[in-house]
Parts: structure tokens; C-alpha cells; sequence
């Protein structure tokens, strides 16, 4: 993590970023986070903590420069919270519609951007790929939910 944070931090640095207290604060708040997929509301609390006067709107400009420089990779979200990921490369998420958690799949993806330019003659320049579903908590809280659902009809139907 160490690594990664200076290999940042440099490339910020070369882009000629300030790297102000917040600014700081943010990477590492990410970097704590990052492999919960974290949005900016979760960065600005962890960040908060480290450095006063931090404001939500200085997260989203940080994540942004983050982002335009290719360092974290934004997921944009119709019905949630958009959040960075710290994967640039090409993989899969796993989007839970539960919980909201995202975990990265951690096989290589069947179709490279090469086989896509060779057989489309199309160049990819970016790419996301998700699976929504439940994750392993979620599924295991519906199932329980569903039996105590019909524990609780089997009692109810005998008493009446």
C-alpha cells in the first residue's frame, strides 16, 4: 500500500497537483477504502477525521483529478452513490443490489481489447464490466427472512 500511495502521490507531483494537507488526506482515506469501492461520502468521513476544514465538494474535485489522470477509475451509478475504484485494469464487479458492496472478480476477462480491435477493427478505450446480484450476506439474509417468513405463516395458519 505504501508503494502504491508513493507511485500517487509522485504522479501528482509530475502533474504539477498540489499536494495540500486535504489532498493528502483524501488519497489515504481512499487508499484505506479502497477495496470496499468507496464513494465520496465514506472518503470525506475517513478524510475528515485526518485534516479540519475538509469539504465534500474538495473530495469530489480530488476524486475527479484522480480520476481524469487514470490513477482510480470512477463507477458511475444510475440508482447509487458512484464510487472509485482503485483497479484500472480490466475486471469484473460484482455489484450487490442487497448491500451495495462491490467486489472485483478476480479472473481475467474472456475478451481482450486486442481481440475486440482485431475481429471489430473497434479500439476500445475504456471498459466496464458487472454482474449485479446479491452478494454471500445478502443471500444469506434473504433465505433466513424467507423461513422465518414460513414459520411464521405455519404458526399463524394453526392458531386460527
Amino acid at each position: 500500500m505504501k508503494n502504491r500511495k508513493t507511485a500517487i502521490l509522485r504522479r501528482l507531483k509530475e502533474d504539477r497537483c498540489k499536494l495540500t494537507s486535504q489532498r493528502l488526506a483524501i488519497v489515504e482515506a481512499w487508499m484505506e477504502n479502497t477495496s470496499l469501492h468507496p464513494g465520496a461520502s465514506l472518503i470525506y468521513e475517513k478524510a475528515k477525521k485526518k485534516v479540519k476544514g475538509l469539504s465534500l465538494s474538495t473530495v469530489y474535485y480530488t476524486l475527479n483529478e484522480l480520476s481524469k489522470r487514470g490513477i482510480i477509475k470512477m463507477l458511475e451509478f444510475d440508482k447509487m452513490e458512484n464510487r472509485y475504484d482503485g483497479n484500472i485494469s480490466p475486471h469484473l464487479n460484482l455489484v450487490c443490489m442487497g448491500c451495495g458492496i462491490i467486489l472485483d472478480f478476480p479472473k481475467v476477462l474472456p475478451i481482450s481489447e486486442k481481440e475486440v480491435e482485431n475481429q471489430m477493427g473497434f479500439r476500445p478505450h475504456e471498459m466496464r464490466f458487472e454482474y449485479y446480484g446479491y452478494c454471500k450476506e445478502c443471500l444469506q439474509r434473504k433465505n433466513s427472512e424467507k423461513i422465518n417468513q414460513k414459520h411464521s405463516h405455519s404458526v399463524s395458519g394453526r392458531n386460527k
